[in-house]
């Protein structure tokens, strides 16, 4: 085809510009000939491609405006390129290939921080905005407003502070604001009723305070999802809110709501969750509250004011799945209704009045989970369940009225880990199966009128408790409790126990073994008296041994041959240990007269200038610089030529990992930067071998600190140092992407700077040498296993509950001013056991402060002592995040006098 007349260059003007530059084609003199096929093809072509080249390059240019104004520490951006696709960068989503318009922009946890560009809001056709999980660490940047295409804005957990701004309400198109997780106050503004199509609001985790407006929700009618928890608020709910018939998750827990729940919340027949616990909620639930919500799922009312009596119609549509109305005042009967709940799981109505006999039916529900009735005044019998498909996993039903036998069939259950049915009227023996289940973990039937021995608990193999007090047991110890790997509790007192203490239970780390007041006799195994309070074995005077009452028959021989085998023992070591030094000088010898490995061999990468050579850093690893030796090597203080110290891990088993993958998770442990982090400054790696090089802190560890007598802490100081450590290991856990576990927190990985600051060190380290090395190392290192959790022996992986075991046992060191194992001492038990044993006793918690401590900080150290004894809980569901521990720290900061000075490096406590 040919075309007679030539097109004007005129006519291409329409696409020429764009918002920002003005692309002008060069003027001819003359008109150019008529355009042959080939030429039509080529303009054609310019005419389909070039707008959408430009566009796209105008986007480009906007994201890399906004990529130069952030911080981007862990180059997660860095194919943010020119040469690379617009629509193939990290976080970017195009709105299809051929426009390469950007819709979508996510960049969440990425570590991202600085300042968030005016150049995103110039993108057309954005209408998703992610920057959850980052660092910005500012008020909401105002020209944020003009993203007027924006449907959804997630600024969750971002470090932003101040009010909300009232230009939000120029986002008329917005359908999901989610500002959860950070550090807005003021009042919740009115402008957000102004957007009209808004879904999802989600306010939760800030620092809102005052009255929540009744018309923020007057015309926000198709509200799903609303999430106003955790602010100190001081309002009542909003009528209005109940008018939102589209709502679906309702979450205002914590949040300092008061009076009552509104009858218009009858009326939100899509409610799925509804969440009102650890309120100030007070009168009765709204009378047809189950009926009107058919499909409510999740209901919540724990922990306030509420009172009256149980809602009849709670099943009403059947779907729900948990019923929590602990900690109020209801009273009255629990309806039969319950039963029609066929998808109930989680079933929580302690600390309550309730009265009457519990609802058979509940036991029978095909998906129930969790019973938790305990404080109230049940009473009636546990059916049978023999022969019923249960999964039920926790029973707690303590301090009611319950009668008749423990039932054979729950040993059936073998999902269940707790049954707890302390101070009630069970009678008869106790089911020989009871124990059957493979998970079960706390057994408490104390205070009650159980009879007959207690039975073989041999399939217990995760038995953490066994409280049977106050019982009419009778019969010997089953010795085979001895074999129980992770048995920690056992409280037998108050029954008819005879014979004698069985000698496997020394194979046990008890933190309590009460078996007071029964009809036992025999000599005490001696592991079983060091540590344990004189009244756990009170009651039984026909046992003997070391401290007790009666001496043994033949205490005086055995004390005179213990004396000759010790005479003997002696010899035998003296002559051991002259073979020791012999052989370790032989070692030595060969050791030295082996070549260093070329520094040719060694692969290093520093990340801050050091101006020293890995020969210059291999021959400064002298025995005379070393500063600690550890699980894993030693560790050496180096100078460098600039005058500067660093210190030198030697890590000498790595396992079986290649050089590659050991360079590539060391880099990764470099990119953790925080305040109480010790920074990774480079490293040096050869075959089976890696030296870390870290920033050397001249005050040493925590460990050194509390093994120095000189040296008292005031409590400000412990509580700095606490805080800081757990910081530190809540950035790992949440913060840090990738998140990591420490697995070897401990006081000697806890670095103190010249202002008693932490720096959390030995991060990590399974990733540099392996699983296999790293666990062997942890065995050889015996100084380490009171840090480790109880479930350590039993788990195949290790879990952030683990961590937070460790960092409980760290918290009780400075609490008590005791070191986490004393092997040298009379009382040779890790510091938990000791701290678990002695609180036990009549004003035992004051009894574990550190006496060198002014009284004045008693009150504050008895709430970190809570803390620490959560920490270290036997069940590692009972123990908080790391998150928590460090807002738990916080709240006693206000407390805690700040004296800006500690009792001196070098002063002296004489008081004891």
């Amino acid at each position: 085809m040919k075309i007679s007349t030539p097109i004007p260059i005129q006519s291409f003007k329409g696409w020429r510009k764009t918002r920002e530059k003005t692309y002008i084609f060069p003027m001819a003199t003359t008109l150019p000939p008529p355009p042959t096929n080939h030429h039509l093809l080529l303009l054609l072509f310019l005419l389909l491609s070039s707008p959408t080249t430009s566009t796209s390059s105008l986007e480009g240019d906007l994201l890399l405006t906004f990529k130069s104004s952030i911080l981007d520490p862990t180059s997660a951006l860095s194919n943010w390129s020119p040469h690379t696709s617009l629509c193939n960068w990290t976080g970017i989503s195009c709105s299809n290939p051929s426009t390469l318009s950007v819709t979508s922009l996510d960049l969440h946890s990425l570590n991202l921080s600085g300042e968030i560009s005016t150049s995103l809001c110039q993108l057309p056709q954005l209408s998703y905005l992610n920057l959850a999980n980052n660092l910005f660490n500012q008020p909401i940047p105002l020209h944020l407003s003009e993203c007027t295409s924006l449907l959804t804005l997630n600024l969750s957990n971002s470090l932003l502070w101040g009010t909300l701004p009232d230009q939000l309400s120029e986002l008329s198109s917005l359908a999901v604001l989610d500002l959860s997780r950070n550090h807005f106050e003021g009042q919740i503004p009115l402008i957000l009723g102004s957007l009209q199509d808004l879904q999802v609001l989600n306010l939760g985790r800030n620092t809102f305070t005052g009255t929540v407006h009744p018309s923020v929700f007057k015309n926000l009618s198709k509200l799903v999802h609303l999430d106003l928890s955790e602010n100190p608020l001081t309002s009542e709910l909003p009528e209005e809110i109940g008018r939102l018939s589209s709502l679906r998750r309702v979450l205002m827990q914590s949040s300092g709501f008061y009076g009552g729940i509104p009858d218009s919340f009858t009326g939100l027949g899509e409610l799925e969750v509804l969440d009102l616990s650890q309120n100030n909620l007070t009168g009765k639930i709204p009378l047809g509250f189950g009926s009107g919500l058919g499909k409510l799922a999740s209901l919540d009312l724990s922990e306030n004011k509420l009172s009256g009596s149980f809602p009849a119609d709670v099943c009403y549509g059947k779907a729900l799945v948990e019923l929590s109305l602990q900690d109020n005042s209801f009273t009255g009967l629990v309806p039969e209704s319950i039963e029609k709940c066929s998808s109930l799981e989680r079933y929580q109505v302690q600390d309550n009045g309730f009265s009457g006999d519990f609802p058979s039916g509940l036991w029978l529900l095909p998906e129930i989970k969790l019973i938790r009735a305990e404080n109230n005044r049940f009473s009636g019998q546990i059916p049978d369940l023999v022969g019923v498909s249960s999964r039920l996993e926790q029973v707690q039903i303590d301090n009611n009225s319950f009668t008749g036998r423990i039932p054979q069939g729950l040993g059936l259950i073998h999902t269940m880990y707790r049954f707890s049915a302390s101070l009630n009227g069970f009678s008869g023996e106790l089911p020989e199966n009871f124990c059957d289940s493979p998970v079960m973990s706390i057994i408490s039937l104390s205070h009650n009128s159980l009879t007959g021995s207690i039975p073989e608990l041999r399939n217990c193999k995760k038995l953490v408790s066994l409280s049977l007090a106050d019982n009419s047991f009778s019969g010997s110890i089953p010795p085979s409790l001895g074999h129980l790997p992770v048995l920690t509790y056992i409280d037998l007192s108050n029954n008819k126990l005879t014979g004698e203490i069985p000698e496997e239970l020394q194979n046990l780390k008890l933190a309590l073994f009460n078996v007071s007041y029964n009809q036992l006799s025999g000599r005490v195994p001696s592991s079983l008296i060091s540590g344990l309070p004189a009244s756990f074995l009170e009651g039984n005077p026909g046992l003997c041994g070391p401290g007790l009452p009666n001496p043994c028959d033949g205490e005086q021989k055995k004390r005179s041959s213990r004396t000759r085998g010790l005479i003997f023992a002696l010899i035998v070591i003296s002559f051991a240990a002259s073979f020791i030094i012999l052989a370790a000088g032989y070692f030595v010898v060969r050791r030295l007269s082996r070549k260093k490995p070329p520094p040719s061999s060694w692969k290093s990468v520093f990340f801050y200038p050091l101006r020293i050579t890995e020969e210059e850093l291999l021959m400064a690893l002298d025995e005379k610089n070393t500063i600690g030796r550890g699980a894993f090597g030693k560790v050496h203080v180096v100078r460098l030529p600039g005058g500067e110290f660093v210190a030198v891990k030697k890590l000498d088993n790595c396992g079986n990992l290649s050089l590659r993958m050991v360079k590539a998770e060391i880099k990764t442990l470099a990119k953790a930067r925080h305040k109480n982090l010790a920074k990774l400054l480079g490293f040096c790696c050869s075959e089976g071998v890696v030296l870390l090089i870290h920033e050397y802190v001249q005050k040493g560890s925590l460990g050194d600190a509390l093994r120095r007598s000189e040296l008292l802490l005031e409590w400000s100081v412990r509580l700095q140092i606490a805080l800081g450590a757990a910081r530190g290991l809540a950035y790992l856990h949440k913060d840090y992407v990738p998140h990591m576990l420490h697995r070897n927190m401990k006081s000697n990985n806890i670095l103190l700077d010249d202002d008693f600051e932490p720096k959390v060190t030995a991060f990590g380290l399974d990733r540099v040498v392996g699983e296999a090395s790293f666990k062997s190392s942890m065995v050889s290192e015996l100084g380490s296993c009171c840090y480790m959790a109880p479930e350590h022996v039993c788990s195949k992986k290790p879990t952030e509950q683990m961590d937070v075991y460790s960092f409980g046992v760290v918290l009780l060191e400075l609490i008590t001013g005791r070191q986490a194992e004393q092997p040298e001492s009379r009382e040779s038990i890790d510091v938990v056991k000791w701290v678990r044993r002695k609180v036990n006793m009549t004003d035992g918690a004051f009894q574990v402060l550190d006496p060198r401590i002014t009284s004045s900080a008693q009150h504050e150290m008895l709430g970190a002592l809570d803390l620490a004894l959560r920490c270290t809980s036997v069940m590692p569901e009972k123990r908080p995040t790391m998150d928590e521990v460090v807002r738990s720290l916080q709240s006693l900061q206000p407390i805690a006098q700040p004296s800006g000075v500690f009792a001196g490096e070098l002063s002296i406590s004489n008081e004891r």
